[in-house]
């Protein structure tokens, strides 16, 4: 039976209705498509015809997307697209409470926010624990958002000094192919980081303070032996250690730091017979009071809409790949074992 159709009426002032609704109202046709309603705006008013719920979401959709345009923000496809899975999930209100969540400017000006759900959990985290396990496949923004708290806390005098560090393992090359001296062998392994602390610091003040030793970006191996007080420790690519290296770092932080340890465990470039660190330190400290685990999934890719995408393939292709338990497996669940 089908539902009657009804008309709603929403606020939607001129000067917002470019961004809400992007160029050649891109966003809004795939507000129509994706929601089954029609959209006809006409002097400041917008009229939503569909059924009662999709109407309903439609209108609540449009009052959120109309907000983050009111306080300032460039709305992207992105931003439509999530807001769409939100208000499906009758969630939509958390996109106001993801915006408000400022961690602080690029040196372009441009503020740093979580954008998803996810990623606000992350940062929340962030502020509560001590160390903080953040995993997840690419794009989700592990690394650039604790690098911003990094940055947040290093301005604030919260810490004294900012480590970076990844272990120097290679995506099948190795170091012993390029020219130049140990530093300029590991450097492309931390350029990642360096591009990062430019976008966020710009690269005279990262200069400066590397120069006076209150950042430190340097391979996982050199942190051997030190004690790391007072500082903020992000550690980056955590899948390719070994649980040696990861015990070895977890035991050199000291009194007044934070670390945050980010990994897709999708992407280890460990030797297949290797046991990867991050997923060792998952199962072990998992009960541990003051560290915190925060698991991004393909929902929190902010790059490229078609990065999403790819994300979602892999992850459904890999649990085809899965083999099914065993007649045998599945008959000692069943005895209780």
């Amino acid at each position: 039976m089908n539902q009657p159709v009804i008309e709603l009426s929403a606020e939607m002032p001129a000067e917002h209705e470019s961004n809400v609704f992007g160029q050649f109202d891109e966003y809004a046709k795939l507000i129509e498509r994706t929601l089954n309603v029609t959209l006809i705006s006409r002097d400041g008013t917008l009229k939503i015809l569909g059924t009662e719920a999709a109407a309903g979401r439609t209108k609540r959709l449009i009052g959120q997307l109309l907000e983050l345009s009111r306080r300032g923000n460039v709305i992207n496809k992105q931003n439509v697209n999530y807001a769409l899975s939100l208000v499906m999930e009758e969630k939509e209100q958390a996109l106001s409470e993801i915006d408000r969540d400022f961690i602080c400017n690029t040196i372009q000006g441009r503020p740093i926010k979580p954008k998803t759900l996810g990623q606000k959990n992350y940062v929340d985290e962030i502020r509560r624990k001590m160390i903080v396990f953040g995993t997840g496949p690419a794009g989700t923004g592990k690394t650039y958002l604790a690098m911003a708290m990094a940055v947040t806390a290093f301005r604030n005098e919260e810490v004294s000094r900012i480590i970076l560090t990844r272990p120097a393992i290679e995506a099948g090359e190795k170091l012993g192919f390029l020219p130049g001296d140990l530093q300029s062998k590991v450097d492309p392994y931390l350029r990642p980081l360096y591009d990062a602390l430019y976008q966020i610091m710009g690269a005279e003040s990262f200069a400066r303070n590397m120069e006076r030793g209150l950042i430190e970006v340097a391979p996982l191996a050199y942190m051997r032996g030190r004690t790391l007080d007072n500082a903020f420790i992000i550690l980056d690519e955590a899948q390719n250690t070994t649980p040696a290296q990861m015990k070895m770092f977890l035991t050199r932080i000291g009194f007044g730091s934070k670390v945050i340890i980010t990994g897709d465990a999708s992407q280890k470039d460990l030797p297949s017979s290797a046991q990867s660190g991050l997923d060792v330190a998952l199962k072990v400290l998992r009960k541990v009071e003051d560290i915190g685990f925060c698991e991004l999934t393909s929902k929190d890719v902010v790059r490229h809409p078609l990065v999403q995408q790819i994300v979602q393939a892999y992850e459904n292709y890999e649990k085809k790949q899965k083999p099914e338990p065993g007649p045998k497996a599945r008959g000692r669940r069943r005895g209780g074992y």
